[in-house]
């Protein structure tokens, strides 16, 4: 079957989204940066300290079998059921190059576009499942076609910031299908009483077909480092690595993965998503307080969606007045009266939203 181009509820009029366009797109001089959803913080010299060291090591080629065991380790996985990528990114581009006979692949939106963007790149046609902003962006399994032979979906997703309860995620899994789970930004999410991350499925070995992507990028500033994995069955795994180049991630990444799956990591983590959650809390009060101004759905993430009418203009006037933030027009499902916003400390919360109140007003 063909794939399809759906509408949004009430967007039928909106262009082709622009599948390549990122938030770093949006950041430039002199702009405070609320595009990118990437925390800007000093390094732990329990992940500086290695990753220095393997400066020292770069006349040697990669071995990544110990950060391999020390990822595994975390999930409670054993060491053939982690591929590690050199970023999320390749974990999609992977998956388009070695599943090569998809007859249906489904992509649910408003999600990360690069899934879908590696997919097309890779010749095979793409249908969408739009969800809706009347329902909060929340999943409905149920929409998601049977024959499905690939679904993707984010946890929490991109640009949305719903985490969708765990179970409707499981159900979605077949014998027959490949279940692709974004929890890139996992790590950034905090309920209060629950230990670990809510509603990932990173630790889930029984779920058929399930493929769960990880990224070490959002919580420890490692975007330029280049360094995430995949956790799910072994076969899976190894058709995967059949289509990765030879040491695809690097020596001081691969330090990296191993300092960032160590109980101390875990455990600063854990910290940093619970102060996270508060900040979130902060914005999304600051924010529901503008006239006009909707946050969607219930935030889990490191960053909020955010309805206005004129959003595209109110984007060009804050960064006249030195603030970048995420347009949503590119992603399948939005339009140009959306905008992304990442989570910030409290006084950049404040700062931003009294500007934004004054474009609102004027």
């Amino acid at each position: 079957m063909r794939g399809q181009l759906l509408p949004a509820p009430g967007a039928e009029d909106v262009p082709r989204p622009d599948l390549g366009h990122h938030g770093d797109a949006e950041v430039g001089a002199g702009l405070v940066d609320l595009a990118v959803n990437v925390r800007r913080a000093p390094m732990p010299d329990w992940l500086a300290d290695p990753i220095t060291a393997a400066l020292g090591e770069l006349a040697a080629y990669p071995d990544p079998a110990p950060a391999r065991a020390a990822v595994a380790a975390r999930h409670g996985r054993p060491p053939e059921e982690v591929l590690l990528t050199a970023g999320a990114a390749e974990a999609f581009v992977l998956l388009a190059r070695a599943l090569t006979r998809l007859r249906r692949p489904v992509v649910v939106h408003p999600q990360f576009t690069e899934p879908e963007a590696a997919l097309r790149a890779a010749g095979h046609e793409v249908e969408r499942v739009l969800l809706d902003p009347a329902e909060d962006f929340r999943l409905d399994p149920a929409r998601v076609p049977e024959d499905a032979d690939l679904v993707v979906v984010g946890n929490p997703t991109n640009p949305t910031s719903v985490l969708h309860p765990a179970a409707d995620l499981a159900a979605l899994a077949r014998p027959d299908r490949v279940l692709v789970v974004d929890e890139a930004f996992a790590d950034t999410t905090a309920a209060p009483g629950v230990p670990g991350e809510p509603e990932s499925l990173a630790g889930r070995r029984d779920l058929p077909g399930l493929l769960v992507v990880r990224s070490l990028t959002k919580t420890w500033g490692l975007a330029g480092l280049r360094i995430g994995y995949l956790l799910g069955a072994a076969p899976l795994l190894a058709r995967l690595a059949a289509a990765q180049p030879l040491w695809a991630v690097s020596t001081p990444a691969l330090a990296a993965a191993t300092a960032c799956a160590s109980p101390t990591a875990v455990a600063a983590e854990r910290a940093i998503a619970a102060e996270l959650a508060a900040d979130r809390d902060h914005l999304v009060a600051r924010l529901s307080g503008l006239p006009g101004v909707r946050v969607a759905g219930r935030p889990a993430g490191a960053f909020v969606l955010l309805h206005l009418a004129g959003a595209a203009g109110v984007r060009e006037r804050l960064r006249e007045r030195g603030w970048a933030v995420r347009r949503g027009d590119t992603f399948p499902g939005l339009g140009p009266d959306w905008l992304r916003v990442a989570v910030r400390d409290r006084a950049t919360t404040d700062a931003f939203t009294a500007v934004l109140a004054e474009i609102l007003e004027a």
